[in-house]
């Protein structure tokens, strides 16, 4: 069919990174409407109306609060606090900074938490005098694990969140205990993994005792503000399904309040928004679209809802597994995109949905961390890597990153299996 066509070509391109993913994604839409128009099976509207705008708003007002709050020097200023509260430990220096990304990414998208605190990790690394490696891997490795936990932490998560109805809570109580798991799992392997390298006592405590964190702080005032700001938000995010907000119109209002009281200049704020990955999304969900539009992906539902028949515990792992599988090896981004409306499917034929959701939450977040590629923090950190006299290379990163995600996605493998026995998950 000429939709499964345009489909497969769009992606073989996003995948093969020869062309820039959001090029890749645009052309494709376009492709998938002039074919349908043609062909009589989509059009302009149906287009329209298969962009997830709660999606786009969520990502853009996250965006808008991140960029505000980024030129404030806040988190730079918590990364020095941390290590000098180590006062330069090695174990105590890589279990904060890793917990404090963890953390932040469960508010935050976890690339944006990488780009502010991995550059600083870097700089109190040659400060103290000890190797950078083990620390960005494991402030990546515990953003992508963190990120899991509420439905903003991730961006596969924001796409399942309002795909499925599930709320800021649904994501915070189901997978907040499996994450939480996971990352104190991590830290004993990551201990078993770097022990070697961080046994070497710091060969300089006095210089990053002797640094002022607060000349980190470049604006403190708009800082307070923000952060207040930010909290309202995440208020607002575990009662919205009491005020019947939707969690894109509650990033909205964050954002709105945030640009309101700081004022900051437009422009500034709008280089700070990664339209490319806005555009990236919309001709997703456009080609996507398309596929479901010719009946490809209700043919795909109905196969697929053998197998959840035949048992959802074998349906649910097969998903998590798959898509851990396939979040090693390219972004996961596509892959959940093209599961939503296959998952959508089945609950249109009866079959009880809850565990695919969070099966599939679960393997796009933890099989990022399996190479270097996976996940974009990934990419990210390696990059900062290459500055520095020891850069991260495939084999550091196989050796360490594939054992972690084997260990995230069997915890999220029997958290799956519990939450089918006893209906958790449901």
């Amino acid at each position: 069919m000429a939709s499964t066509g345009i489909f497969l070509v769009t992606y073989g391109l996003i995948f093969s990174q020869r062309v820039h993913r959001t090029i890749a994604a645009l052309a494709g839409a376009i492709a998938m409407i002039a074919v349908g128009v043609g062909l009589g099976f989509y059009d302009w509207e149906t287009a329209v109306r298969a962009v997830d705008f709660g999606t786009i708003g969520l990502l853009l007002g996250m965006m808008i609060v991140v960029g505000i709050l980024q030129k404030t020097g806040f988190f730079q200023y918590m990364a020095i606090v941390a290590a000098q509260w180590t006062r330069g430990n090695p174990w105590l220096l890589l279990f904060s900074l890793a917990g404090f990304t963890a953390l932040v990414s469960t508010v935050l998208d976890n690339v944006t938490t990488i780009v502010m605190v991995a550059p600083v990790t870097v700089s109190l690394a040659e400060v103290v005098g000890i190797s950078a490696v083990p620390f960005l891997i494991a402030e990546a490795v515990c953003s992508n694990v963190g990120g899991v936990a509420t439905l903003v932490g991730d961006p596969p998560n924001i796409l399942i969140g309002s795909a499925a109805g599930l709320s800021f809570n649904d994501f915070l109580t189901h997978l907040g205990p499996v994450v939480l798991v996971t990352l104190v799992f991590s830290f004993g392997l990551l201990w078993l993994l770097f022990r070697r390298e961080l046994s070497a006592p710091p060969e300089r405590v006095e210089s990053l005792m002797a640094i002022d964190a607060r000349r980190a702080l470049l604006d403190p005032k708009t800082m307070r503000r923000m952060l207040a700001v930010v909290g309202l938000t995440v208020v607002l995010y575990l009662i919205h399904d009491l005020l019947h907000l939707p969690p894109g119109l509650v990033a909205l209002i964050g954002a709105s309040l945030g640009l309101l009281w700081v004022r900051p200049q437009v422009d500034e704020i709008l280089s700070k928004i990664h339209w490319d990955v806005l555009l990236f999304f919309i001709g997703l969900f456009i080609v996507v679209g398309g596929l479901e539009a010719a009946g490809v992906l209700a043919w795909v539902s109905t196969h697929l809802g053998f197998l959840a028949h035949s048992g959802m515990l074998l349906a649910a792992l097969a998903i998590l597994w798959v898509g851990a599988l396939m979040s090693a090896v390219v972004d996961n981004i596509p892959f959940t995109i093209a599961m939503l409306p296959v998952i959508k499917g089945l609950g249109a034929q009866g079959v009880a949905t809850g565990p695919l959701w969070w099966a599939l939450a679960l393997g796009v977040g933890f099989g990022g961390n399996a190479t270097p590629v996976g996940a974009t923090a990934n990419v990210v950190v390696i990059s900062l890597s290459e500055r520095t006299d020891r850069p991260i290379t495939i084999r550091h990163w196989m050796r360490s990153g594939t054992w972690l995600a084997l260990l995230g996605c069997g915890v999220g493998s029997l958290a799956i299996w519990l939450g089918v026995e006893f209906g958790w998950f449901s």
